[in-house]
């Protein structure tokens, strides 16, 4: 079977924070053939995990690269890296992948009104501005 996991499948995959669901997303995921991960579900798990359950940085990290590394798991490999390497930079992981996606689509610069995020992408050569 070929599933589509929903956020809160991969989050509680993740957390032992509701045993039996923790239980069942786990058996889900590894039981399935495919597991289908989109960008949309990368960015809220990301979010969930750093503003709900207050994970550090790194720790997220490790498990953005614990889902695409499974071998089971298709995924936007190339936008959930240029998310994971704008956060490393200090942006969010969002922006990444908003500014990826964007240049994919024929874009030339990111504008926005965070100035963590246009700050840490012109660092990885991004063209970007920020909007006063």
């Amino acid at each position: 079977m070929k599933i589509i996991a929903d956020t809160n499948v991969l989050v509680r995959a993740l957390l032992n924070d509701d045993p039996a669901q923790c239980w069942a997303a786990r058996r889900a995921l590894s039981s399935a053939d495919q597991v289908i991960i989109g960008r949309h579900a990368f960015c809220e798990m990301v979010w969930v995990l750093r503003q709900r359950y207050k994970m550090p940085g790194t720790e997220v990290i490790k498990a953005v690269l614990g889902y695409l590394e499974a071998e089971n798991v298709v995924a936007d490999v190339a936008a959930v890296q240029a998310g994971l390497t704008a956060m490393k930079a200090g942006a969010d992981f969002a922006d990444g992948i908003i500014a990826y996606e964007g240049r994919w689509l024929g874009g030339e610069t990111f504008v926005s009104f965070d100035k963590n995020a246009v700050a840490a992408l012109e660092k990885q050569g991004v063209r970007s501005r920020l909007l006063a």
